[in-house]
């Protein structure tokens, strides 16, 4: 695998950061997808881990004991309600923090990726950008550990088997009901409203669990 390779010649060590996409792509000769499929990968193994807002580092080596609980092995032990539901307990106080804490350029940040999601021409392209679209809340909280806690759930959730999910359409519909929800929580997070941006997210994931399982 190239990027392995490229980690161990370039001798980076716990705690190194990984050089931007933008670098990677050319030196690597990947295309953006190959190289996110890849990183996504290393993830999953525990080799890198990702802080949202500023970059990718090389993990440290893990213990029998903490291997035991990677971000796969709980992926593998949960239910797609099970991470729903996970979500729904701790999304909404990141959004309560953001309100409180966001800066000029987190918010700017949350308007353009809701902007690329409502562009994309595939659900994968979506929901990369909905996945940005979250990971910039956390970021907004400006809290270290909320953010560390949100990278982490984030693995675990990539680690669902979420094979039970149905497309109907190759991609989001022009009225697809997140659309309006992300902006919903943008609006409050930008009014510094801490109660109502919790509100919209709580709602906001709630619909996203009744469209995807029903009830």
């Amino acid at each position: 695998m190239r990027l392995r390779s490229y980690i161990e010649r370039h001798e980076l060590a716990p705690g190194d950061r990984l050089p931007a996409e933008r670098r990677l792509i050319p030196e690597l000769g990947l295309s953006r997808t190959e190289l996110r499929k890849a990183l996504d990968r290393l993830e999953r193994d525990g080799v890198i881990w990702r802080h949202v807002g500023k970059g990718t580092f090389l993990a440290e080596p893990e213990s029998g004991a903490d291997r035991a609980m990677t971000a796969v092995a709980l992926g593998r032990r949960l239910t797609p309600v099970q991470m729903m539901r996970a979500r729904i307990c701790f999304e909404p106080a990141l959004a309560r923090e953001a309100a409180l804490n966001a800066s000029g350029a987190a918010l700017h940040r949350m308007a353009e990726v809701i902007a690329q999601s409502e562009a994309a021409s595939s659900w994968e392209e979506y929901e990369r950008n909905d996945d940005l679209f979250h990971e910039a809340i956390a970021g907004a909280s400006d809290n270290l550990l909320l953010q560390v806690l949100f990278d982490k759930l984030n693995q675990v959730r990539r680690a669902v088997a979420w094979g039970s999910v149905r497309r109907e359409t190759p991609h989001p519909a022009p009225d697809h009901g997140s659309f309006v929800q992300h902006r919903r929580i943008l609006s409050t997070i930008s009014e510094r409203d801490p109660d109502a941006a919790q509100d919209a997210m709580r709602a906001h994931l709630n619909a996203v669990s009744r469209r995807l399982f029903g009830g």
